[in-house]
């Protein structure tokens, strides 16, 4: 009794005893109760750990997918390097592309 006082925010100094019946019946009402709070907070807390498993694969799945995608950059950049290494040199500015380029076709 003092018990469910104590719940409820009383303060009682002293509690008269109750008989048999009536303290197994509220054992069994607190019992039942703390069952039924302790059942919620697991679902509770299984509920928070399957999200922030969920959170977390999918932030290892995007930190796989950037690190492929720099890799792939990387690659593309050596490819385009080795490209404009086997390039002709640019013609000089102030000349043309060629002689006779700037002459108008005989006709």
């Amino acid at each position: 009794m003092r018990a469910k006082l104590r719940l409820m925010g009383f303060r009682a100094a002293a509690v008269k005893p109750l008989n048999e019946e009536a303290a197994a019946e509220l054992g069994a009402e607190l019992l039942g109760e703390a069952i039924v709070f302790g059942v919620g907070g697991l679902c509770l807390y299984l509920e928070y750990a399957r999200q922030a498993g969920q959170a977390r694969r999918k932030e290892e799945e995007q930190a796989a997918t950037l690190r492929d995608l720099r890799h792939r950059l990387e690659c593309l950049q050596a490819q385009l390097e080795a490209v404009v290494g086997k390039l002709p040199p640019p013609p000089l500015p102030g000349y043309g592309h060629g002689e006779g380029a700037s002459e108008a076709p005989a006709g």
